[in-house]
């Protein structure tokens, strides 16, 4: 099951790497009132890593609650 893991991740991994690569143009990015110009790749990236962040610390919190529970 480990293993199923970790090839999941290097697809996962190798997919974002790859549409990256292919996004190099500039963009606009509109955020409240701030304009950011940067390169698409660079949007998608951390799109990507806000995305992993919010997964891992979503994740930590229900494990957590489940050692609470387990706890009682």
């Amino acid at each position: 099951m480990k293993r199923v893991k970790v090839i999941g991740i290097l697809v996962l991994a190798l997919s974002v790497a790859i549409v990256v690569l292919q996004n190099t143009e500039s963009v606009q990015t509109n955020i409240l009132f701030f304009t950011f110009t940067m390169s698409r790749a660079a949007l998608l990236f951390l799109t990507a890593l806000i995305g992993f962040i919010i997964g891992v610390l979503c994740s930590l919190r229900v494990g957590l609650k489940k050692s609470d529970t387990s706890a009682r």
